[in-house]
């Protein structure tokens, strides 16, 4: 290479060895140039600015090729689904997904699980006393995961309220023999054996990195019974459920443990400190039940009976009106004889 001058060994069938190139469609200019000069008796020389006209070509041609071939590799046919089936995570993420899809849920669902060790622990979660010196609430937890996507697990020392200490069995239940003040709420909310479990772990449900082993959902009342709408055609709209204005950390995790579907008030805790709105309402189920929930929601999308198609909404026809309404229909030759009059 002399003054600026690149001696390119290039045939004028360039563009046909670049769409030949395929083991090389990412390498870099100069690696293409060697390349070239490698694979092709010199016959002209070129200047830089030719030389790179020539690969500039080349790498539309590559360009357009990588693009055409990486559709075709994105197409998933049926023999590739059963090649590479999704996963139980993947299954739980996609449902997370759908249900603020179908629903238009302001927050996401929360995967939560149970901590028997801190081996179940994925890397990255945020653990609140170690991490950032700090404490939360349970139910700051859970805000933090359905807000901003967190991955929180909280153990013990990470708690900063009576609630989740007792109800999830972190603590023994003989400490509250010595405080008066939590008599009546322990007497009301469910509690977990005591030292099964040292905390637990909350994420999105569309991007948890575990298995949950119930998922929480904050809705409005709307939304909440479309679910058990869709879920009453298949037998599982029925749900029976302790309502109580405090500790809605237990009674909206506990009894999905065992294996009950539960409807939870957000308590005042929630209310203050959690970001929760007055509006919303808490549906918790094991995580067995998410299949079907989310297959009846889907179903129901597909017929136009879908929570955002007011299906079941009915349109009065012919409402009262006020008597000038029907004066000034009549005068000027439209229907104005409806009765009765509004106010009726």
């Amino acid at each position: 290479m002399t003054s600026g001058v690149w001696y390119v060994k290039v045939k004028w069938d360039t563009l046909q060895y670049f769409s030949n190139l395929r083991g090389r469609i990412q390498a870099p200019t100069k690696g293409l140039i060697k390349n070239l000069k490698e694979d092709f008796p010199m016959e002209n020389k070129y200047t830089r600015r030719e030389a790179l006209g020539l690969v500039g070509a080349g790498a539309a041609v590559l360009s357009t090729y990588s693009l055409a071939n990486s559709a075709t590799q994105n197409e998933t046919t049926p023999d590739q689904q059963k090649e590479h089936p999704m996963t139980p995570l993947m299954k739980f993420n996609s449902y997370g997904e759908d249900l603020e899809k179908h629903l238009i849920l302001r927050t996401s669902p929360i995967a939560v699980k149970m901590l028997e060790s801190e081996s179940d622990i994925p890397e990255g979660a945020l653990r609140p006393k170690r991490d950032k010196n700090y404490h939360l609430a349970q139910c700051q937890a859970f805000s933090l995961s359905r807000y901003q996507g967190k991955t929180v697990a909280m153990l013990k020392e990470d708690n900063w309220c009576w609630g989740p200490l007792f109800a999830y069995g972190l603590i023994r239940q003989e400490v509250a023999d010595n405080y008066q003040e939590l008599q009546n709420d322990l007497k009301n909310i469910p509690m977990l054996e005591y030292g099964k479990y040292i905390g637990v772990l909350s994420a999105p449900l569309k991007s948890a990195k575990f298995e949950p082993d119930l998922i929480m959902i904050y809705s409005n009342t709307g939304q909440l019974r479309h679910m058990l709408h869709v879920l009453s055609f298949i037998g599982e709209g029925f749900i029976e459920t302790p309502i109580y204005p405090v500790a809605s950390c237990a009674l909206a995790v506990v009894p999905a443990l065992s294996g009950q579907p539960c409807v939870t008030l957000p308590d005042p805790g929630e209310i203050g400190r959690a970001n929760v709105g007055e509006d919303e309402i808490i549906f918790s189920l094991p995580s067995k039940n998410m299949a079907n929930l989310v297959s009846q929601i889907k179903s129901f999308d597909e017929r136009k009976m879908g929570y955002r198609d007011h299906a079941f909404l009915e349109t009065r026809s012919d409402f009262p009106r006020p008597d000038f309404y029907k004066r000034l229909y009549r005068e000027v030759g439209l229907d104005g004889n409806d009765t009765p009059t509004w106010p009726e």
